[in-house]
């Protein structure tokens, strides 16, 4: 059986990443957006430079089985969790929650945020994180819902509609 292990993202891993990223966002993603809005949200062509430079910067992990990347996840010194993302395969088996669960223990904060995606929203949720309020983001020509998420600290009123 094989053991799930993370590691911190090293610069070698961002090809992997970004192919998980793009094909997660282009698979499990399209239950809740469009494939227009997938593709404003992870277009073929990521700035790699930007990617690899805001990984570092933050506090990064990768999630491993059998040698293969299959989630990843970063969260900066202030406790925002930048992104999460799992491979299409591999959901609902914990990793999203190891990922988390490192990131948060290993942040010296007491505070966590998140923008969240319609389909991470329930995963935020059931870790304790409140909705603050939705948001709508405008990526090339498509507008995208998310909200803004807390959890510790005290949190907003949420709001029903986004600014």
């Amino acid at each position: 059986m094989s053991r799930l292990t993370l590691r911190a993202y090293a610069s070698d891993d961002l090809e992997e990443v970004l192919k998980l990223f793009y094909d997660t966002v282009h698979s499990v993603n399209l239950k809740d957006y469009t494939p227009a809005q997938a593709d404003a949200w992870a277009g073929p062509e990521p700035d790699r430079e930007a990617w690899n430079a805001s990984l570092i910067r933050n506090r990064a992990l990768v999630a491993l089985l059998d040698g293969k990347i299959v989630g990843f996840a970063d969260m900066d010194a202030t406790g925002y969790l930048d992104r999460l993302y799992v491979h299409r395969d591999f959901q609902r088996r914990g990793i999203a929650t190891a990922l988390c669960d490192a990131l948060e223990a290993r942040a010296g904060q007491s505070t966590f945020t998140t923008h969240a995606s319609i389909t991470a929203r329930p995963f935020f949720e059931s870790r304790g994180y409140r909705l603050v309020r939705a948001q709508s983001v405008r990526r090339a020509r498509e507008t995208l819902t998310n909200y803004v998420m807390q959890k510790g600290g005290e949190t907003e009123c949420a709001e029903s509609t986004g600014r």
